[in-house]
């Protein structure tokens, strides 16, 4: 390491103004800091000093999403082989999965990244650590079977329009992995819905079907063949808290989830009022469709099961709780996080066309998570204006 520090030192005068490299500052500063605590200080004023700062905030969130991540690898090499009838050993399971994963991962940081340098160097300014997140949820919110070349083109889109027109880190209105994901879904639906795309190479005989696409299935069913379609795809709920159904990479396992949860709300980075209020919202919606019924998807599904299906828990634990675009206030992050639970699974039995309604309901608080931060923000004013009247 003193090799490599040593190496920096004496390349550093090249990126610095009047260097043969100074246009590149940027994006060597961007590498130096990322092996290395700055060794800049402040020369004038008073500062507040802490130890968390952007960097560290974005690593603990990686480290909160490697169990999903790990999971994802293995469940799909799992997946794979269970299509197939086939029985692997876990080695040649995990194999699968990192060589059919990886590519994504690669794909989405190369991209992401280039573009964030690229912005950072035409603008003159720091390369920001926000993509660090960005690059990672990206692929953990794809299916498998996503062409990498559609990953890219989405990766870029979110970076550009969901990200750097409204300034860059710290200035986006939505979270940019959903935004990718949006477009995904919308440019290229056919690969982002259907019973292909979840499964890596899988069998045709083999339905490949999530959970969510089983369900979507009960609106239109009755009698027996309703109770069926339950009993023989949606009983089994442990599966579906495990993780062990097709689904999108890192959205199957609720269990991976709220390791990454607990990580989170322990480091003090991750709002549990939001992820706490997005299950309050999603049971709460879930338990009024048992009450009214209307169809079978209404009536056989019960509320809590709303809570481990599709990618639910991972959009409460790891896209609501993005702290740029979610709420600000105490009691505006409650009603932020309850109003996407509630529309989430409102959208999803209410439009069969849109079964993971996570990423609609969260797209849609993120815009209207301003206004709720200011109706909360007035109500405060209201209140203690009305206690100094009442004093005075």
């Amino acid at each position: 390491m003193k090799a490599l520090r040593k190496f920096l030192d004496k390349k550093k005068p090249l990126f610095q103004k009047g260097g043969k490299f100074a246009k590149l500052q940027s994006s060597f500063e961007a590498f130096e800091t990322f092996l290395y605590v700055p060794n800049i200080t402040s020369h004038s004023g008073t500062h507040i000093k802490d130890a968390i700062d952007l960097k560290r905030t974005m690593s603990v969130v990686v480290l909160a999403l490697i169990p999903a991540l790990l999971f994802g690898i293995y469940n799909t090499g799992y997946q794979h082989f269970l299509s197939l009838g086939q029985t692997a050993e876990f080695m040649d399971i995990c194999i699968y999965g990192l060589i059919e994963i990886l590519p994504i991962i690669v794909v989405s940081y190369v991209v992401g990244l280039g573009i964030e340098f690229a912005f950072a160097q035409m603008r003159g300014h720091q390369v920001n650590e926000g993509f660090l997140v960005s690059g990672m949820l990206i692929p953990l919110i794809m299916p498998v079977g996503a062409p990498l070349w559609m990953v890219a083109v989405s990766t870029a889109f979110a970076v550009v329009i969901g990200k750097e027109v409204f300034g860059g880190t710290g200035m986006n209105i939505w979270n940019p992995a959903l935004v990718a994901r949006a477009f995904f879904f919308f440019a290229y639906p056919s690969k982002m819905s259907g019973d292909i795309v979840w499964i890596a190479d899988k069998a045709d005989s083999f339905s490949g079907a999530t959970p969510l696409a089983h369900a979507a299935t009960l609106v239109d069913a009755t009698g027996e063949a309703a109770t069926s379609i339950y009993t023989q795809h949606l009983s089994n709920a442990w599966d579906m808290f495990v993780g062990l159904i097709p689904g999108s990479i890192g959205e199957t396992s609720t269990i991976a989830i709220l390791i990454g949860a607990v990580i989170l709300i322990a480091s003090g980075i991750g709002s549990w009022k939001i992820m706490a209020s997005v299950f309050v919202g999603g049971y709460t919606m879930g338990a009024i469709f048992n009450l009214i019924g209307g169809n079978a998807y209404m009536e056989l599904v019960p509320a809590w099961q709303h809570l481990i299906m599709g990618g639910f828990a991972f959009g409460a634990v790891f896209m609501a709780t993005d702290p740029v675009s979610a709420a600000q206030t105490a009691r505006g992050k409650i009603i932020y996080g309850f109003l996407i639970g509630f529309l989430a699974v409102l959208i999803r039995v209410m439009n069969a066309g849109f079964p993971e309604a996570m990423m609609l309901a969260i797209l849609l608080m993120n815009t209207f998570a301003p206004l709720i931060d200011h109706y909360v923000i007035q109500g405060n004013i209201k209140r203690r204006l009305k206690r100094v009247k009442i004093n005075a």
